[in-house]
C-alpha cells in the first residue's frame, strides 16, 4: 500500500507540473500500478492516451492477465487486433495465460490458430504458452502435438509437458522426465507432486531422495509435496526427519511449508505436533488456518475445529471457497454433522448458498453424515443445478437404500435437459445394487451404452457384478466377468468375492480369491474375506492357513472400529473396548438391553463370530462389537427423541444388524449406521435396507 501511495504521488506530481506522459512513461506507469495490484489506476493511464502503441497494449493486457482480469485481457486483445495492431511474442503468452486461467479452450484454439498464421508457433516462449494453455484446459493430445512439433525446447517446455502428463498417468510423465537433457527444481517437484497426486507416495519419497543425491536444492513447493506424501502413508517419523532437514536449510518459517507440516502431522494422528506447528507459523494465511481446522475435524475434535473456525474469523481471515469446501469434505469423511451444519450456517449468513459447487459439496456432506433430509433440502433449494448436483443426489439415494427414488430422480434429471455422464450411471447402478433392483440395473447398463453412447468403464462393470452377486446370481456374475471386453481389475473381482461371502459360496470364492491374490498380493481385505468364507463354513484349518499366509506376508487385519459424534467431539470404540471413561455405564446398558432383547425374541447369531471358540464366548464377543458400544454410548448420552448416528469402518455385523432392530423397537429410538458401503436407517424394529445388504 505504501508503494502504491508513493507511486500515485509521483504520477500526480507529473500531471500537476505539466510533464508530458509519453508512450514510454505510460508503459512504466501501467506496469507500476499493476505490480501494486491496482488495475483501476493502470486502466486510467491506458484510457487517457490518445495514441496507443503495441507496447501499451501489451502492458495493459499483461497487467490484466497477471492480476486475474482474464476476461478483460481477452477483450483488449480483440480490440487491439481490431485497431490493426499485430499481436506479438509478448502479447500471445499473456492472452494464452488468460485462456488457461479461464479454461477457455475454444478461445485458446482460436489464438493458437492465429499464432500459426503469423509464424510464431516456433518461438519457444509462445510455444510454451500454447502448450501450457492446452495442459490447463485438459486437452493433453493437443499439448503433446505442440510439444512434439517444437523445434526448440527449454526446461520450461519439458516441465509443462510433465505437468500435463501427470493428469494422464504418472508413467507418461516419467517418460518425459527421463527424456530431459536438463532438469531443474521445477522438473523434480512436478514429478514428486505427480506421484503424490496419483497415490504413489512411496515413489514420491524415493524421488525426493534421488533429487537430493542429484544435487538439487528443494524449494517450499517440493517440501509441501513431500509432507503430503508422508501424511498419506502415514509416515510420522519420516515426516519429522524431513522437517529437521527443512530447519537446517532455514525455510521452516515459509507459510506453505508450515501449512503442509500441520496437515502432515494431523493426517498422522499427531494433533499436538500439528498444533505446535500451527503456532510456529509467523504469518498465517487462509491455507494455514484451514489445515489446522481440517486436522482437528479429521481427528475427531469437532469442538476444537469449530472454535478455531470462529477464531479464524475473529482474526480477520475470511474463509474462502477452498477453506469451506475442505472443511465440509472433512465433515463428510468423519461424520461430523454438527460442525458441517455450523459451516452451512456460515454460508447462509454470507449468502454463499448460490454457489453451485459449494451446494454440491454440502449435499455430499449431508448424505455421508446420514442426514438425507438435509441433503434433499439443499438440493431442492438450488436455483441452478449442474450434472454434479444431480449425480451427487442420485448417489446419495443409493447409499441410503432408496433405489427407486434414485431412478425417479434420474428420469427428472433427463427431463430438465441435463445429460447424465459416466459418474451418474455409476451412482445409478450402485443404487440398483443396494436396493436389489437387478432387472432395472441391467436395463440401465444397456441404456447407458445404447441411448447415451457412454462406453462402460471398469467401475460400471464392477457395479453390475455387485448387482448380480448380491442377488445370489454368482454364476451369472462370473460369466459376465469372463465376457468383459476390458481386463477386470481388483474392484470387479472384489465385488464378486464379497458376494461369495454373503452367499457362502466356497468354490467360486476360492477361484476369485486366487485372481485377487495375483492382482493385489498385499491387500489384506482379500485374505480376510476368504478367511471369513471358510470360518462361516466351519473350515477352521483353512482359516488357520490363511492367517498363517497373512502373517508370513506381514499383513494385519484392520480391527472393527465405530465412532459417534457427541457435543462436537467424536468418541471412538474398538471391539471389546474398555478404555472409554464411561465404560462401566456402557456395559451396564448393553447387559440391560441383552435381557430385554432376549425377552422380545432375540437369539444371538453366533455364526457371525469368525473364531473357533465356545458358544458362550461367541455371545460375549458379539456383545462387545464396536457398533454396539457406540450405540450404548449414544443411548446413555442423548435425549430419547434424538436420532443416534454412528459410523463403522467395516461392514456392519449381521448379528449387530439384528440386535439394532430389536433395540429400536424396545426403546422407540431411531438409529442410523453408516458402514463401509452404505447406510442403515433403523426404526421400530425395521431397517431401511429391508435386510438386503
Amino acid at each position: 500500500m505504501k508503494a502504491l501511495a508513493e507511486g500515485r504521488q509521483v504520477h500526480d506530481h507529473m500531471v500537476t507540473n505539466g510533464i508530458a506522459i509519453d508512450a514510454i512513461l505510460s508503459v512504466k506507469l501501467i506496469t507500476m500500478y499493476a505490480k501494486c495490484g491496482n488495475l483501476e489506476y493502470a486502466r486510467e493511464v491506458f484510457d487517457k492516451m490518445a495514441q496507443r502503441n503495441k507496447f501499451m497494449w501489451n502492458a495493459m493486457i499483461g497487467a490484466y492477465a497477471r492480476q486475474g482480469g482474464c476476461r478483460e485481457a481477452l477483450v483488449l486483445y480483440d480490440q487491439m487486433k481490431g485497431m490493426g495492431l499485430q499481436p506479438d511474442n509478448f502479447t500471445f503468452p499473456c492472452v494464452l495465460k488468460a485462456c488457461a486461467a479461464m479454461v477457455a479452450l475454444d478461445k485458446g484454439k482460436e489464438i493458437h490458430e492465429y499464432v500459426r498464421e503469423v509464424g510464431l508457433e516456433s518461438h519457444v516462449i509462445v510455444g510454451n504458452a500454447v502448450m501450457d494453455m492446452y495442459v490447463k484446459c485438459r486437452s493433453l493430445n493437443d499439448a503433446r502435438k505442440v510439444f512434439e512439433k517444437m523445434p526448440e525446447r527449454n526446461v520450461v517446455s519439458w516441465n509443462a509437458m510433465i505437468a500435463g502428463c501427470v493428469q494422464n498417468g504418472i508413467y507418461h510423465a516419467r517418460d518425459v522426465f527421463d527424456r530431459m537433457s536438463q532438469r531443474d527444481v521445477i522438473s523434480w517437484t512436478a514429478m514428486i507432486a505427480g506421484y503424490v497426486e496419483n497415490c504413489h507416495v512411496d515413489e514420491a519419497l524415493k524421488f525426493f531422495r534421488k533429487m537430493l543425491l542429484a544435487g538439487f536444492e528443494p524449494d517450499a513447493v517440493t517440501i509441501a509435496s513431500v509432507f503430503q506424501a508422508c501424511g498419506q502413508i502415514p509416515a510420522l517419523q519420516r515426516g519429522k526427519e524431513i522437517y529437521n532437514y527443512v530447519i537446517r536449510r532455514g525455510f521452516d518459517s515459509h507459510f506453505l511449508v508450515g501449512s503442509a507440516l500441520v496437515a502432515m502431522y494431523a493426517k498422522c494422528g499427531s494433533i499436538v505436533d500439528a498444533h505446535h506447528a500451527f503456532d510456529r507459523i509467523p504469518r498465517r494465511d487462509v491455507v494455514s488456518w484451514t489445515a489446522m481446522i481440517v486436522g482437528y475435524a479429521q481427528n475427531g475434535y469437532g469442538d476444537r475445529a469449530l472454535n478455531l473456525f470462529r477464531q479464524m474469523q475473529l482474526a480477520g481471515m475470511k474463509p474462502d471457497s477452498f477453506t469451506l469446501a475442505s472443511l465440509i469434505s472433512a465433515c463428510a469423511s468423519f461424520g461430523a454433522l454438527q460442525l458441517g451444519k455450523e459451516i452451512h450456517g456460515y454460508m447462509l449468513r454470507r449468502q454463499l448458498e448460490s454457489d453451485v459447487s459449494m451446494c454440491n459439496t454440502l449435499i455430499d456432506m449431508y448424505v455421508k453424515c446420514g442426514s438425507l433430509e438435509d441433503a434433499i433440502w439443499v438440493f431442492n433449494k438450488m436455483s441452478q443445478k449442474d450434472v454434479v448436483s444431480w449425480t451427487t443426489m442420485i448417489a446419495g439415494y443409493g447409499m441410503h437404500g432408496q433405489g427407486h427414488l434414485a431412478l425417479k430422480l434420474l428420469s427428472h434429471m433427463e427431463k430438465t435437459g441435463v445429460k447424465p455422464n459416466h459418474v451418474t450411471f455409476t451412482g445409478v447402478l450402485s443404487a440398483c445394487s443396494h436396493a436389489g433392483l437387478v432387472n432395472e440395473g441391467c436395463k440401465y447398463f444397456e441404456v447407458m451404452r445404447r441411448d447415451h453412447h457412454i462406453t462402460p468403464r471398469v467401475e460400471h462393470y464392477a457395479c453390475v457384478v455387485d448387482l448380480l452377486g448380491r442377488a445370489g446370481q454368482l454364476n451369472k456374475a462370473l460369466d459376465f466377468v469372463n465376457k468383459m471386453p476390458i481386463e477386470p481389475n481388483s474392484s470387479v473381482w472384489g465385488a464378486l468375492l464379497g458376494a461369495c461371502r454373503i452367499h457362502h459360496n466356497i468354490n467360486v470364492g476360492e477361484f476369485v480369491a486366487e485372481r485377487l491374490f495375483q492382482l493385489e498380493p498385499e491387500s489384506v481385505g482379500n485374505y480376510v474375506l476368504l478367511s471369513n468364507i471358510y470360518a462361516a463354513a466351519g473350515r477352521w484349518n483353512d482359516v488357520a492357513k490363511i492367517r498363517n499366509l497373512m502373517r508370513d506376508k506381514g499383513l494385519k487385519k484392520s480391527p472393527g472400529c465405530s465412532w459417534i459424534e457427541f457435543n462436537n467431539t467424536t468418541h471412538v470404540f474398538n471391539a471389546g473396548d474398555r478404555s472409554h471413561p464411561q465404560v462401566e455405564k456402557i456395559y451396564e446398558m448393553l447387559e440391560s438391553l441383552a435381557g430385554q432383547m432376549q425377552a422380545a425374541g432375540y437369539v444371538p447369531e453366533t455364526n457371525f463370530v469368525l473364531h473357533d471358540v465356545a458358544e458362550e464366548a461367541k455371545q460375549h464377543i458379539l456383545c462387545g462389537h464396536s457398533e454396539r458400544l457406540a450405540i450404548a454410548f449414544g443411548i446413555i448420552n442423548t435425549y430419547p427423541e434424538t436420532s443416534i448416528r454412528i459410523t463403522k469402518n467395516l461392514r456392519v455385523c449381521g448379528d449387530c444388524h439384528t440386535a439394532t432392530k430389536f433395540i429400536t423397537k424396545i426403546l422407540g429410538r431411531k438409529i442410523i449406521v453408516r458402514d463401509a458401503s452404505r447406510f442403515h436407517h433403523f426404526k421400530d424394529g425395521l431397517c431401511s435396507c429391508g435386510d438386503y445388504w
